[in-house]
């Protein structure tokens, strides 16, 4: 199966059905074709080929990774290190994951886990501009689902996470919050969100957290009740001043939030990796020895850097790869090799994880002398062990990033089942 990714030139990219797709949601306002002109490189051209045993290996990891954070035992160790707001606990998991791997020569690697990925519903419409593009690939399915059920399954989970914390009170209006939202890259995606709350009767705003205010024990946008929140935030414990009045009707019960700071301190900060990939932490949490296996198979080595290892961390950097236990995307992570003394003195005043390094897989672009070999990482978007849909992305340079020509976004193909 995989490997079409060197054999397979062929772009599967329906250019016009996927700017279709697009105007259904945001034609109206404008964006398909500000879109065309200002992300000319958000969506692959084409698609990443996975076997089904490997999506059915990630599964496995993902399943894995739940059945030790819902341990007494990982819990307190993720919460020690945690800020103080992840303590309160909502009652809900806290909204989509995503995990992200390499398909590395042992099979997937699961790199890290990430709150509030972005790119789902864009990968919704992505999959719906697909088209076979030679017999190899005809008879290939879309992973895990085909494009049309993808909506209505993040809509289940925006639903789960409501009645875990309000039961069967009526939903009735979203605000999907980030700063600045209209000056963010992934802009478009919370139209397309405000989109799919409309279709189900709710009430949607998009806004700054600076524009909420709390009044009669609720939160509001101006004159509108707010019931839940998506939080696109990359402030994560909600420490900044612009996130206080959010900040407060969380903590008060007034409104429901997710992603909400208890996950990412659960799931999403980098130093959990350290704990996953610890055969005597793992036997520690009383789960089961094939679960710890999965885990230890598929987890690369990970270490929380400390003034007693970063000397050795230094000499081994060229098979290491650096990321800030708090981070997000690519920001101020750093492939070992490419370090210099000069950033790595600065790491020392931040909190870093040091993992081992595993290449990731490669897409071949075209059968020609100077073909283009894009790197690619695979994201399954899951939700309490589920996973919902599995996307690549495509790149050149030391992360993933959307300025590479032919990279993007990719829908993963493979086997029936």
């Amino acid at each position: 199966m995989e490997e079409l990714n060197r054999t397979c030139y062929c772009l599967t990219l329906n250019e016009a059905a996927l700017r279709r797709g697009l105007e259904t949601d945001l034609g109206r306002r404008g964006l398909s074709r500000a879109m065309v002109e200002t992300h000319p490189h958000l969506f692959a051209s084409v698609p990443m080929f996975v076997s089904r045993e490997h999506l059915d290996r990630m599964a496995r990891v993902i399943g894995a990774v739940e059945a030790v954070v819902a341990t007494p035992h990982f819990r307190r160790a993720a919460l020690a290190w945690a800020p103080e707001i992840a303590r309160h606990d909502p009652d809900s998991p806290g909204g989509l994951l995503g995990y992200d791997f390499h398909l590395g020569v042992t099979g997937p690697q699961l790199i890290e886990i990430n709150t509030n990925p972005g790119g789902a519903l864009l990968n919704a419409v992505l999959g719906g501009a697909q088209r076979s593009c030679c017999p190899d690939v005809a008879g290939l399915a879309m992973a895990p689902m085909e494009a049309d059920a993808i909506e209505d399954a993040l809509f289940k989970v925006f639903m789960t996470e409501w009645r875990l914390q309000r039961q069967d009170a009526q939903l009735k209006s979203v605000a999907i919050i980030d700063e600045a939202p209209e000056q963010q890259y992934l802009y478009p995606e919370f139209l397309l969100y405000r989109q799919l709350f409309d279709r189900h009767g709710i009430e949607v705003t998009i806004c700054d957290p600076r524009e909420l205010a709390r009044k009669d024990a609720r939160l509001w946008h101006g004159s509108r009740p707010i019931d839940f929140v998506y939080n696109r935030l990359t402030d994560f414990a909600l420490e900044q001043p612009a996130q206080a009045v959010l900040k407060l009707a969380y903590l008060a019960g007034e409104v429901v939030v997710s992603p909400h700071p208890r996950a990412h301190a659960l799931y999403a900060d980098k130093r959990n990796l350290s704990l996953l990939c610890d055969e005597a932490f793992l036997c520690g949490t009383g789960i089961a020895g094939d679960v710890i296996a999965t885990l230890l198979a598929a987890i690369p080595r990970t270490e929380i850097m400390t003034a007693g290892n970063r000397n050795a961390q230094w000499e081994k950097r060229r098979e290491l790869f650096f990321k800030p236990a708090a981070g997000y995307g690519s920001k101020a992570a750093y492939r070992g090799g490419k370090l210099t003394k000069r950033v790595w003195e600065e790491m020392a005043t931040s909190t870093y994880v040091a993992q081992a390094l595993v290449a990731p897989s490669e897409r071949q672009l075209a059968d020609t002398p100077v073909a283009t070999a894009l790197k690619a990482d695979v994201r399954n978007y899951a939700y309490g062990g589920a996973v919902k849909l599995v996307a690549a992305r495509l790149y050149q340079g030391q992360t993933t990033n959307f300025r590479t020509p032919g990279g993007g976004f990719a829908p993963v193909f493979t086997e029936w089942s």
